[in-house]
This record gives structure tokens, sequence and C-alpha cells, in this order.
């Protein structure tokens, strides 16, 4: 009956050396008898790599990152024993800010769970690109303007020009728009879906070379508007903007995602300024 306890024992003892070094395997240290999760620092790591992942500075997992970050988690250990020593984990402020960080994490949850399942694809990008480029058009037109008050100033302008004023030294001199009178009028090149209908109109009625004859009436006053040249639309390729569209669209869908959510809640509030 002894030796059958002795070896109860040993056997007994054997099983917990054995075990000695998984548990140690699974901790990166021991503060006061608690024990210090290797996971946790293998979390700790992860989430550093895809925040810096997220803000396009991607950082390397290296040994020194994974030293520092088991400094920082068993220092974690030390200061939230202390804390809860002191009990203020029974704090009220505590709690609500508990009750505060358990609805960022769960709404930021939320949100890329939804951009995971319903982000923009390729093929969702490149309709988008189509459309766009479709509603631009395939011209692009090289204008100057000079922008008046009246248009009796305007009709002046005209007769100078007929008489062979250079229209670039009118713009300078007589021109109200800031943006381009200091160049000659000069608006370089641009969709004429740029500007305001009656602009736009007189713009692409015009010959290469030629100036509006009339003066063109628009919410800014009276336009005079040269035609310099017209060319092929210019976009950039596919490829050089896939990243920007597929950006804006996943913005679009989670906006929307978040508005869906919140006219189908049932509630008596009211929010203010339309939010």
């Amino acid at each position: 009956m002894k030796t059958s306890r002795i070896a109860q024992a040993a056997v007994l003892a054997a099983s917990l050396s054995l075990a000695a070094p998984l548990v140690l395997a699974q901790n990166v240290a021991l503060v006061n008898g608690k024990g210090v999760p290797k996971a946790r620092v293998d979390a700790m790591v992860d989430q550093i790599l895809k925040q810096s992942k997220g803000q396009g500075q991607a950082q390397e997992k290296t040994p020194d990152l994974v030293q520092k970050v088991k400094d920082e988690v068993v220092l974690r250990e030390i200061f939230v024993q202390e804390a809860e020593k002191r009990g203020l984990q029974t704090a009220a402020d505590y709690k609500t800010q508990m009750e505060f960080a358990r609805q960022s994490i769960l709404i930021r949850s939320l949100f890329a769970d939804f951009e995971k399942k319903n982000g923009t694809t390729e093929a969702e990008a490149r309709a988008e690109y189509d459309k766009f480029k479709a509603g631009k058009g395939d011209k692009e037109y090289h204008a100057r303007h000079i922008l008046v008050e009246t248009e009796e100033q305007a009709k002046d302008l005209i007769a100078q020009l007929n008489k062979g004023a250079k229209f670039d030294e009118l713009a300078k001199k007589n021109s109200k728009d800031p943006g381009s009178a200091e160049n000659g009028g000069d608006l370089d090149w641009a969709n004429p879906d740029n500007y305001v209908p009656e602009f736009s109109k007189a713009l692409t009625q015009l010959e290469k070379g030629k100036y509006t004859q009339e003066p063109v009436k628009s919410q800014f006053g009276y336009h005079i508007i040269e035609l310099e040249d017209v060319r092929s639309a210019q976009f950039p390729a596919f490829e050089e903007v896939k990243a920007q569209i597929i950006q804006h669209n996943n913005q679009a869908k989670l906006q929307k995602f978040r508005e869906d959510l919140k006219t189908k809640a049932k509630t008596d509030y009211k929010f203010s300024g339309g939010n």
C-alpha cells in the first residue's frame, strides 16, 4: 500500500514537471503569481501591424517590436493588478468608460464587418470609371474669357477685339475673374461640363480661334469667351485611380449603411442638424 502511494506521487510529480514548461510557454511572464499570456502579446503585435498598414506605413514584425510589446504587456499587468488591488474597477467612472469602450469596439467591428462583406469589387470600380468617362464626354476645351459686370462693358470689349485688340491684354485689364484675369483670362483645358450651362453652350458652339460676338450672360456677370483649341478628353488609366475609386465607393456604401440603420431604427428621438 505504501509503495503504491509513493509510485502515484512520483507519477504526479513527473506530470507536473512536464506541464511546467508548457505553462511557461503559454505565458511570457508571471506577475505576482499570475501568468501573462503570450496570446496577449501576439494580439497586440497583430493590432499594431494592422494599424500601420491601414495608415499606409506598413510595419514589419521584428524582434525589437515583439520585445517592446512584451515590455508593454507585462507593465500593463503590473499596473492593472495594482488598480484592482485598490478596488478601482468598482468605481462608477471606470464602469462608464468601460461601457463607452465596449460601444466603440462593437461599432468599429460592425462597420469593419460590413465593409469586409460589401467592399467594392474591381468590376464595380471599373463600371464607375467607365460611367465617369462617359459622363464627361470625349472632348476638352482650352478657353479664355473676360468677365465684366454689365452688358455694355462686354459689348465695348468685343468692339475693341474686332478692331484688333489682344484678348489676353483686355482680360488682364478688365476681367473681374480673380482666378484667370492675371493669366490673360486663360482657363486651361477643361471639360465643358465644368462651367455653368450658359458658358458651356456658348463655348462648344465656337470655332477654334474665334470668340463670342455677343456677351454671354451667367449668374456671375457677362462673359466674352475665346476658344483656343479642342482635344480628345484626357483621362488617367484605370489602374492609376482604381484605389481611389474603391475607397470612395466604400465610404459611400458605409455612409448609406449608417443612414439605413438610422432610418429603420424605432426611436422617438429627433436628431439635430440632419445627422
